[in-house]
């Protein structure tokens, strides 16, 4: 099995419509979106839930009205504000709290418990094209990072199950700790940038990130055609950091019409973007092979 991760040093530059390009090109794939803070290859996959599991991370603090005092100590105590009175009566902003347990200790009373925190959820699915594990994360929840693990984690099993060819992980924008959570150890990384100022600068951090964990990368030019001189100055940039522009893909509003219509652009564009795509997922096949 080969694991490829879709990735992109911002966000929009297309990166999820190549991964469900690649998702109806690929043969016995089992596919994961670890962009769980904003997640949407679902809207092109349209998966059938068959199992669905609570992400839990962390912990929060809750007042017991019953035991509260109203002597303000927590409040005065909580670094984040997130505590707040209403005549007396203390409240925890489950958004606001961070979980540092501070007002837990100096609560005099024993008022304020301190269970596991329900960050989101994470689920696998049923897909016209395989099995998907993806996931939901919480209004302004945190550790994503680890739920993209979990995520990872939970496809490959899956994808040794059924033994497919392939695992594609649709990742993350950016090169933080989700980035870095779901490329680590992957056979590849695709990036898909596009020929503005702001995507080349991103382009040139990801591709860092890449050479740090010595993954090897492709780039994919994404609307390659709407700037021919930034399309050229990222292949030469790509070329002096040890890649390989794997492909260009020229602006179609296809892609657009497609993605409207919960498609694949591979299952309903012209013949010309088809063959585009086809050869770049060929040439990384072909690269994967060679190399492994």
């Amino acid at each position: 099995m080969k694991e490829i991760v879709i990735i992109s040093g911002k966000g929009g530059t297309g990166k999820t419509s190549v991964t469900s390009a690649f998702a109806t090109l690929a043969r016995q794939v089992t596919l994961a979106d670890c962009d769980v803070d904003a997640a949407d290859l679902y809207l092109t996959m349209t998966p059938t839930k068959s199992e669905s599991h609570v992400f839990i991370s962390g912990h929060e603090a809750i007042i017991d009205p019953a035991k509260c005092i109203s002597c303000g100590i927590c409040q005065n105590l909580c670094r984040f504000d997130a505590i707040s009175s209403d005549n007396g009566n203390y409240q925890v902003s489950p958004h606001n709290c961070e979980g540092c347990k501070v007002c837990v200790e100096f609560c005099p009373v024993g008022a304020i418990s301190f269970p596991d925190r329900v960050c989101g959820e994470w689920f696998s699915s049923e897909t016209r094209f395989g099995k998907m594990v993806h996931a939901k994360l919480g209004i302004a929840a945190e550790n994503s990072g680890k739920l993209v693990s979990l995520v990872r984690q939970e496809a490959k099993k899956i994808a040794e199950i059924e033994a497919s060819n392939f695992l594609l992980v649709d990742g993350p924008p950016g090169t933080g700790c989700p980035v870095i959570a779901s490329i680590t150890g992957a056979d590849a990384v695709v990036i898909v940038t596009e020929p503005s100022l702001s995507g080349i600068h991103d382009l040139e951090r990801v591709m860092k990130l890449s050479n740090f964990f010595k993954i090897p990368f492709f780039v994919c030019i994404n609307k390659y055609d709407i700037n021919l001189k930034n399309s050229e100055d990222i292949e030469k940039f790509t070329q002096e950091h040890g890649g390989a522009v794997i492909g260009r893909i020229p602006y179609s509003k296809e892609i657009t019409n497609a993605q409207i219509q919960g498609k694949s652009i591979m299952e309903m564009g012209s013949p010309a973007i088809r063959h585009t795509f086809e050869k770049i997922w060929n040439k990384i096949v072909k690269e994967l092979n060679t190399t492994k």
